[in-house]
């Protein structure tokens, strides 16, 4: 996973650096924080290592065989530099090849490539010298992710306020994106769970959280693929891809993904769909003083089997049909029988019986089963898991032409 190295500055947006490392965390990256003596000021070194679980580098001359030359090491090692937030200061010192902390003279050391983050007052920001400074850097090819307007902690409304760390993140993401393997391809996801109402207030629903789907649509952009998003309710942002349908029950899933079925190389059936739905939906809400309330459930239609059966019904061998087998209990064997049923390429299978992944959880561990030896992919991020997947696709893909 690439190494990025977080300069954290004397600002007042150095809390958000925290959420920031957070959200580069969640993605697959390694994080090592970097903090000016001035950073320590608004955020105590040990909550960038509770978060990094690395050393949190403050000062240049660290005791110890090498130290003075940990820069250089650093500079090797990273494949990003990204200063959150970038003062005033750190702007002027790297605009002008000055070196007098660690963070500058890392800057100077390393070929990796470097975003800043700026956040300052407004009247500083709009100061000759530091738009000077500003544009010397993106001259070099430093990404900048332009502030934004918004109450300032010296008590103005203005522009300089430091970016919202997940612009930062996907400025980040795309610094480091050099994966096109799904460029030229369509790719339909489906995530999050649907609700199934049985009177006008109450419903049947699962845990599903949408993370698992929302970063395979992310991932699958990132390299180079036209992504629809078909989502559920849920409480995440939506990943900026081509589209996003929202739906809400089973019935709507299946009508979203059926009508644009035809025109995807891959879909990916992240969603965790509902398997039943009531009979009858009450015209009024189900009083709560009953002691007991009965609802008669129905099977609702299995989108991924009747996906395959169109496939084999118009001689197709597209589009690629991805699925998630959500399981508790003889994970790989439910799994390998899904398959096997439904008749897809490829069967993602997770145990969701485990509180430290699956629904609800940053991270996951899954086992790619398809043509072939099953391939375990171990506990990391959401965001690694839907890379790991995503290049099983592309290679699946390779084999036919780009429509």
């Amino acid at each position: 996973m690439p190494l990025i190295a977080l300069g954290v500055t004397g600002g007042i947006g150095a809390y958000k650096a925290v959420e920031v490392a957070r959200g580069l965390q969640k993605r697959g990256h390694e994080v090592v924080a970097i903090m000016t003596r001035s950073a320590t000021r608004f955020v105590g070194p040990v909550t960038f290592e509770a978060i990094t679980r690395r050393r949190v580098i403050t000062g240049q001359w660290t005791r110890g065989t090498n130290a003075d030359i940990e820069h250089v090491s650093v500079a090797d090692d990273i494949a990003l530099l990204a200063i959150v937030p970038a003062t005033a200061n750190i702007i002027g010192k790297i605009a002008n090849g000055i070196a007098d902390d660690f963070l500058s003279t890392l800057y100077l050391a390393t070929q990796a490539p470097v975003l800043i983050a700026p956040a300052m007052n407004s009247n500083m920001l709009a100061h000759d010298a530091v738009q000077r400074n500003l544009a010397t850097l993106a001259g070099r090819g430093v990404r900048i992710v332009d502030p934004g307007e918004g109450y300032l902690a010296c008590g103005w409304i203005g522009r300089g306020r430091l970016a919202e760390p997940e612009a930062i993140v996907a400025a980040a993401d795309a610094c480091l994106r050099s994966d096109e393997t799904l460029a030229g391809r369509r790719l339909l996801v489906t995530a999050g769970p649907t609700y199934e109402d049985f009177d006008p207030v109450r419903f049947i629903g699962n845990r599903s959280s949408g993370r698992m789907g929302y970063a395979v649509a992310e991932e699958a952009q990132r390299s180079g693929a036209a992504v629809t998003l078909i989502t559920g309710p849920t409480t995440l942002s939506v990943p900026p891809v081509d589209q996003v349908i929202r739906v809400r029950s089973a019935a709507e899933m299946r009508e979203a993904v059926m009508s644009r079925a035809s025109e995807a190389d891959a879909v990916v059936m992240a969603a965790a769909v509902a398997n039943f739905e009531p009979v009858a939906r009450a015209a009024e809400k189900l009083s709560e003083t009953s002691e007991r309330v009965v609802v008669e459930l129905s099977r609702t239609r299995d989108i991924l089997a009747d996906l395959a059966a169109w496939r084999r019904q118009q001689g197709r061998d597209r589009p690629l049909l991805v699925g998630f087998a959500a399981e508790t209990h003889d994970v790989i064997g439910r799994a390998r029988a899904k398959r096997a049923r439904k008749g897809v390429d490829l069967i993602v299978a997770n145990d969701v019986s485990r509180t430290d992944i699956g629904f609800e959880a940053d991270t996951n561990a899954v086992t790619l089963i398809g043509e072939g030896p099953d391939e375990a992919v171990p506990k990391q991020s959401k965001n690694a898991v839907a890379r790991l997947i995503l290049e099983r696709v592309a290679r699946l893909l390779s084999t036919a032409p780009v429509s």
